[in-house]
């Protein structure tokens, strides 16, 4: 079971000065998920809708999530709420992990700042996974009058209603986030939006999230991608991911049946995204087999350096943490390559996951 014992904290500082809080778990390649809406790093370990999240990522991973600025641990004076700074958060995020190549998880409005993330650096992402997003926010997308009100009003419903301790108002956003959760689920959930963010802060986070619009560079993506959505959504239309999906070149598409934005572990939506998640990170089995047999072949220098490209990090990070020269370290990942018969990083990453190559890979920090 995830907990908040088994998780490492630490912070690191966005180019505006904002601290952001990062969180790891699990052993194992990273896996990191964009930040979105309504996380607290350190509560959410205990969540009854996000503890399954985690333990299911963190099994085959290490699992890095960070609290969007205005959130959770991250600075809560924050004045700048726009998609460049959410992207340059992440940025900031990945460079102080010192992390080379990985998935990169685009979960509701955090898939358009994983979309940007991708498109400005295509060497760091190995695979684009999002699920429940979309490329135009609520204003952008609204088509009618009742649907551009209907944006308004929730924004306005946070001003007069987030901070008061009846949850009435923040209940509206529970119904549509998990209409699906159980009194509990719903209770937690309820909290998570009180203790998150403040009214203010959240009423300008939906502002900016209303005004999203990536559908320019969603059709200039060169990474595998997956695409799920949930048939019911309440929050983000099925519609909207299906034509998310259809702007980016070779994307999967996979519609969930659900009715949750967030799915929950107790529906039969969450077996079927674990397994196309499962599926679409695995490297394929002549890959696999190629580097089982060539495995035994790796020096006891390379063993080492190959354990350091297991966590992500890059030559330089390698170098430094070795005591080697960066030449060194990028001649020894070229040997590697070749013995294991792989070509990127992410394909070395997973080979070590599934054949565990003799020693395990703590999580970063």
């Amino acid at each position: 079971m995830a907990s908040s014992s088994r998780q490492t904290i630490r912070f690191c500082v966005a180019p505006d000065g904002t601290r952001i809080a990062i969180a790891s778990i699990g052993s194992g390649p990273p896996l990191m998920r964009a930040a979105h809406w309504l996380s607290h790093v350190e509560h959410d370990a205990d969540s009854p809708v996000w503890r399954p999240w985690l333990e299911a990522l963190a099994r085959h991973h290490t699992y890095i999530r960070y609290d969007q600025r205005g959130c959770g641990l991250s600075d809560s004076d924050v004045a700048d709420f726009s998609l460049d700074a959410w992207v340059a958060d992440l940025e900031a995020v990945v460079d102080s992990l010192g992390l080379r190549r990985f998935p990169l998880l685009g979960m509701s409005q955090g898939g358009a700042v994983a979309i940007s993330y991708a498109v400005r650096h295509p060497d760091k992402v190995s695979h684009l996974i999002l699920h429940g997003a979309y490329a135009r926010g609520a204003l952008r997308r609204a088509g009618a009058a009742s649907e551009r009100l209907e944006a308004e009003t929730l924004v306005n419903l946070i001003r007069i209603g987030w901070g008061r301790d009846n949850p009435a108002f923040r209940q509206v956003f529970t119904n549509q986030f998990i209409p699906g959760g159980t009194p509990r689920q719903h209770l937690w959930w309820n909290e998570l939006e009180r203790l998150t963010a403040s009214p203010d802060n959240a009423a300008r986070t939906l502002e900016a999230f209303h005004q999203v619009d990536v559908t320019d560079l969603a059709a200039h993506l060169r990474v595998p991608t997956l695409v799920l959505h949930a048939r019911g959504d309440a929050r983000v239309p099925f519609d909207e991911g299906r034509r998310l999906a259809a702007l980016i070149p070779d994307a999967r598409f996979v519609p969930l049946d659900s009715d949750n934005h967030v799915l929950l572990e107790s529906e039969p939506a969450w077996a079927t995204f674990l397994a196309e998640l499962h599926g679409f990170l695995s490297v394929p089995p002549a890959a696999a087999a190629q580097g089982a047999a060539n495995e035994a072949a790796l020096t006891p220098a390379e063993r080492d350096v190959l354990r350091l490209v297991a966590l992500g990090l890059d030559n330089a990070a390698i170098a430094r943490q070795l005591q080697k020269s960066e030449k060194t370290v990028r001649n020894q990942v070229s040997s590697i390559f070749d013995k294991l018969g792989v070509h990127t990083r992410a394909e070395a990453i997973v080979l070590v996951r599934d054949r565990a190559l003799g020693f395990e890979s703590p999580p970063p920090g």
